[in-house]
């Protein structure tokens, strides 16, 4: 897989824009995890899940893939809600 397989078509333009960010976080890794998230659920996402995954994204890549691989802490302001989902999803093993 090399990139998104949804259609930004029928998007709001913020949720294009996160669809965009997730496929482009700056390591294979982390795109395959978050955009095949985003894929998956964009479209669905409430504002706040919005929110959330905008905090998400100005997290830097070593502490989040630490975090969702679970190599490292889980960042307190998301230690519910949207990350676990992310993190259940990408079924992260270490050495991804």
């Amino acid at each position: 897989m090399t990139g998104t397989t949804r259609s930004s078509e029928g998007l709001t333009d913020r949720r294009k824009r996160l669809l965009y960010r997730c496929w482009h976080r700056g390591t294979r890794e982390m795109d395959l995890i978050m955009g095949r998230f985003a894929d998956a659920h964009i479209a669905g996402l409430s504002e706040a899940e919005l929110d959330e995954l905008e905090r998400l994204g100005e997290l830097p890549e070593p502490e989040l893939y630490a975090a969702l691989s679970g190599t490292g802490p889980i960042p307190q302001e998301f230690a519910n809600g949207l990350f676990l989902r992310i993190k259940a999803f990408g079924a992260v093993s270490p050495g991804l």
